[in-house]
């Protein structure tokens, strides 16, 4: 494993996933801001530096992630390093330790380190990233960029702003080549791109599938295109149920074709159930939004340059109208009155 991909590792799983997975349970009572308690019967671990490090209070032990999972499993650093790795993008269950807020509100220094990063442009990491890895095309890159969803993250990775449903900044999806990860200290709400006021609410799990199925779909007219980051947190479902319960809505379940996929879908349904909403299932043709664009744009240029007549790189300046993706009447669709089955 190459250094660069350690330190990635470092960043993304902090030592409190690794102890969830292990079943230790965090001692709320005992726990600061600095040093957070976690316990598994008479075994006791605390983390600190905002859960890169630790120490166990009855030995001599301590470090990162890396010697959490060695001294946890007993193994060595590779073995150690890979079960770090399987842990990229798990979801901690159990709240890690925060103080009571007077306000109850988001941390108020999300918005202005998120103002402290620079939009991507044309040319930068970011937008290379995007752009050529990830193939979303420029127009849709504008679009997020003049709506302040996008900004420029370390290691060439991309922040997609989270917002609750006053517009308020509160957190980041933090997606890169070699790094996936949240804003320390953020919380999932929604990533959001197209207008606010839309009532086809379409819904995936990652702000990169939002801008995709958007970039497929050429930001239909009426369609919020929406991202969980993933997680299904009370914040995420409360916005989810005010956008869902206003007249006329529908919730689009366009997360991923597969089994936790599914599991969001039907999540999804619950909820348009529960409020009364429409409903309907589009899943993409691959398994996700960002795997069927990038196809779909490299059967463009292999026909471009196969020699079609008149088919020179077309204008970059705006998005090309399509079609809504896999969404015809009738297949996993249905409404608050009845369900159709797949």
């Amino acid at each position: 494993m190459k250094r660069r991909e350690i330190e990635a590792l470092r960043e993304q799983v902090s030592c409190a996933a690794v102890l969830e997975r292990a079943r230790f349970a965090i001692d709320i009572k005992e726990s600061t801001r600095r040093a957070v308690k976690f316990r598994r019967g008479g075994e006791i671990i605390i983390v600190t530096h905002e859960g890169r490090g630790w120490f166990d209070p009855l030995s001599d032990a301590k470090g990162d992630v890396f010697g959490l999972a060695e001294h946890l499993d007993h193994v060595g650093f590779p073995e150690g390093a890979a079960r770090v790795a399987d842990l990229v993008g798990f979801e901690i269950t159990e709240p890690e330790w925060q103080p009571a807020r007077r306000s109850g509100g988001f941390n108020l220094s999300l918005p202005k380190r998120w103002q402290a990063r620079r939009s991507p442009w044309p040319g930068s990491s970011t937008w290379r990233y995007l752009n050529s890895e990830r193939l979303l095309p420029a127009p849709l890159l504008r679009a997020a960029i003049n709506a302040d969803l996008l900004r420029e993250g370390p290691y060439g990775s991309m922040w997609a702003a989270h917002t609750d449903n006053a517009g308020v900044v509160t957190g980041w999806e933090a997606r890169g080549p070699q790094y996936r990860g949240f804003a320390s200290g953020g919380t999932k709400v929604l990533f959001r791109i197209g207008l606010d006021t839309a009532l086809r609410l379409a819904v995936t799990e990652a702000a990169i599938d939002a801008m995709s199925l958007a970039a497929i779909e050429g930001l239909r007219d009426g369609t919020l295109y929406l991202s969980t980051g993933g997680g299904w947190s009370p914040a995420t479902q409360a916005a989810l149920r005010e956008l869902a319960s206003r007249p006329d809505a529908r919730l689009v379940a366009a997360t991923d074709a597969n089994s936790q996929g599914d599991l969001f879908a039907e999540r999804l349904r619950a909820l348009a159930e529960d409020v009364g909403c429409d409903w309907a299932r589009l899943r993409p043709p691959e398994e996700d939004w960002n795997e069927t664009l990038k196809i779909r744009e490299k059967e463009m240029r292999e026909r471009r340059e196969g020699g079609v007549p008149h088919s020179g790189r077309p204008r970059q300046g705006r998005l090309r109208p399509a079609e809504p993706a896999l969404d015809p009447a009738g297949r996993d669709a249905g409404s608050s009155g009845g369900v159709m089955k797949d």
